[in-house]
């Protein structure tokens, strides 16, 4: 014990620990800021010296229409995305929570399934029954297929912060008189509400940048990420880099977001 715990304290394997870490993102990041420097440079190729510092592209792409319709769309099946993903997500946690039944472990697979889909196949197949109840090719057909992919990350967030709660909370305050809705508005959704949050801005994040599906199913409706698509089928223009930094930006800003809130669960709880 004393060996692993002097082996736990070695200053070379922590150090080479973080510096493992550190590599590991930047290789996961560098093209992101790659992406992120190009975008101010005034050359039209991505190559090495760099340009003068330049805001051209920022320009341009505010400049252009479909850019704003993409944005548009984005933020609006976003929205929509985030809301409805985050009620239903919140539903089958809940159930999960309060109900033993028969085969629950079966509707729990089933509730979680969908992001592990490839995409191309989760694509395909909204496009083949969306297409014959007549809603493919609006808005309306991406946010149900983005509600399908975004859900079940709700539903796991919320599923983890109720799995804290005390099972006694709800029986003590029916006893004290609360009605099953009384509850459910007193004690759950108060203390749920940090991963309900959560779950609101991780899915729009999810939303914000999916593109294969809504590459399917969106017709003329297309989301931001599928603009950028177009974009690349076209040409090589340097107006990606600046769409995808505002993206990535976006994205992360989200992600932050719900880190922040997800991360009081702990204190939270101990206050509770």
């Amino acid at each position: 014990m004393n060996q692993e715990n002097e082996l736990n304290r070695n200053p070379l394997i922590d150090g080479a620990l973080k510096l493992y870490v550190v590599l590991a993102y930047l290789f996961v990041f560098a093209p992101i800021l790659a992406s992120f420097v190009f975008s101010f440079n005034s050359d039209r190729f991505p190559s090495i010296p760099l340009g003068h510092f330049s805001t051209e592209w920022y320009r341009a792409v505010a400049a252009d229409p479909l850019v704003w319709d993409g944005l548009r769309n984005t933020l609006l099946i976003g929205g929509v995305v985030g809301v409805v993903s985050t009620a239903l997500g919140f539903g089958a946690a809940y159930t999960d929570y309060r109900y033993r039944f028969f085969g629950k472990q079966v509707y729990l697979a089933l509730a979680l399934l969908p992001p592990t889909i490839p995409v191309v196949i989760m694509g395909l197949a909204m496009l083949a029954y969306l297409s014959r109840i007549d809603l493919s090719g609006n808005a309306l057909s991406v946010i149900i297929a983005h509600v399908v992919i975004c859900a079940p990350f709700a539903m796991a967030v919320i599923r983890l912060r109720l799995s804290q709660m005390d099972p006694s909370l709800e029986p003590a305050a029916w006893n004290l008189g609360a009605s099953e809705w009384a509850t459910m508005r007193h004690v759950i959704i108060p203390f749920a509400r940090p991963a309900i949050l959560g779950a609101l801005f991780i899915t729009m994040a999810v939303s914000f940048d999916e593109f294969a599906i809504a590459w399917f199913v969106s017709g003329l409706n297309e989301t931001l990420p599928v603009k950028v698509l177009g974009f690349l089928q076209g040409q090589v223009s340097p107006r990606i880099n600046a769409i995808g930094t505002f993206v990535f930006v976006t994205s992360m800003t989200l992600v932050i977001l719900a880190q922040l809130l997800l991360s009081g669960r702990g204190t939270a709880t101990g206050k509770e």
